[in-house]
């Protein structure tokens, strides 16, 4: 049985939107504001990873559908770089490529086809703001992504030298 955290962002293109995440059970849905219902779920017995909200980065462990359109989830590894947490979404159909990588400490840029569209920050605990382009035209579609996307990873990512200087360190003995 899921245990969602209810939360509901202003966006100012879309109205509200609500945004539902069990950590836990690693669940997720995006619905409201006329976007179609994202959902993402974990596949059950997939360790816990606690430093990601939806509770994993394998891509084998991970269902994602917008309005019941399967969408393929390549999600990096994390390591050494920013763009190393990025995350692509390929929706089946459509053709279109979404990639949400992170840009600063906090945030992460969404791209629709290799064209910047928006701006998301994410706390990891369901609450997400979005900044669209102003000559982006964002369509329902790509904010139920971008909200899924920031809402299920988290955003934003420690600059290069603190990941490189931290991964040193895990190996110091």
């Amino acid at each position: 049985m899921y245990s969602f955290t209810h939360v509901s962002a202003d966006d100012p293109l879309f109205g509200s939107i609500g945004i539902q995440l069990d950590h836990e059970n690693g669940a997720l849905v995006v619905d409201g504001g006329g976007l179609p219902r994202a959902e993402m779920t974990r596949a059950v017995g997939t360790p816990l990873e606690s430093h990601v909200p939806i509770g994993t980065r394998d891509r084998q462990c991970l269902v994602m559908t917008v309005d019941d359109t399967a969408v393929t989830l390549r999600p990096a590894k994390g390591f050494l770089t920013r763009r190393s947490y990025r995350v692509d979404a390929e929706s089946e159909g459509t053709g279109s490529m979404h990639r949400l990588v992170p840009d600063s400490l906090g945030s992460s840029r969404l791209l629709r086809d290799g064209m910047l569209i928006g701006a998301f920050t994410s706390t990891g605990d369901g609450v997400v703001t979005a900044e669209w382009e102003p000559d982006a035209a964002p369509e329902p579609r790509d904010a139920a992504i971008g909200y899924a996307l920031a809402a299920a990873f988290g955003t934003g990512a420690e600059p290069m030298w603190k990941l490189t200087l931290q991964a040193v360190l895990a190996m110091w003995p």
